[in-house]
């Protein structure tokens, strides 16, 4: 049995790659962001409207510990989600969990070509989400880095760049 889960800062490329390695290595890919969404039959950002970020942050904790029972799976999951609760301890004891590392320019850079709406960046100037995500990062880097493995995303620009981290990541986890 084997669980894969894929942490790191928005725009970091954890969906990207966990879809890549899922079909490499054929097996199921869940996005937690989309798993609560359907769930809940609502959309992230209507959740964070309805019930504030606590309350979107205690129905990604409940999801994630019913994703991270499932087995021989990849979970790519939310910015924010190993930064609450004991959801990183949690993820360390249910399977081999890699942070995908990248620096807040290449994260900016990421965002600002991204087309998914992220409800922490909403009404804020170019200015302000580059100062955003470098805070951010620097309040979540604690959380991140106890990840059981590291994984450097910083020119994941191209599909072929991609194809690179994915042997990376397998090479890393024995695969």
């Amino acid at each position: 049995m084997r669980r894969i889960i894929l942490i790191g800062y928005m725009g970091a490329g954890k969906t990207t790659v966990g879809k890549a390695l899922a079909k490499e290595l054929h097996m199921p890919f869940y996005d937690l962001d989309w798993y609560i969404e359907s769930r809940m039959h609502k959309t992230v950002k209507a959740i964070f409207d309805e019930r504030g970020e606590a309350g979107f942050r205690k129905i990604e904790h409940n999801m994630l510990h019913e994703v991270a029972e499932f087995e021989d799976i990849i979970i790519s999951c939310g910015g924010g989600t190993p930064c609450f609760f004991d959801n990183i301890d949690y993820m360390n004891r249910q399977g081999e969990t890699v942070y995908l590392k990248a620096t807040p320019e290449v994260l900016y850079g990421h965002l600002k070509m991204g087309k998914t709406i992220r409800p922490l960046l909403l009404n804020k100037t170019a200015d302000e989400v580059q100062v955003f995500i470098r805070e951010q990062l620097a309040q979540r880097e604690p959380y991140y880095s106890k990840a059981k493995h590291v994984l450097d995303v910083n020119l994941l620009d191209d599909y072929e760049k991609i194809k690179i981290s994915v042997e990376q990541l397998r090479n890393m986890l024995c695969l």
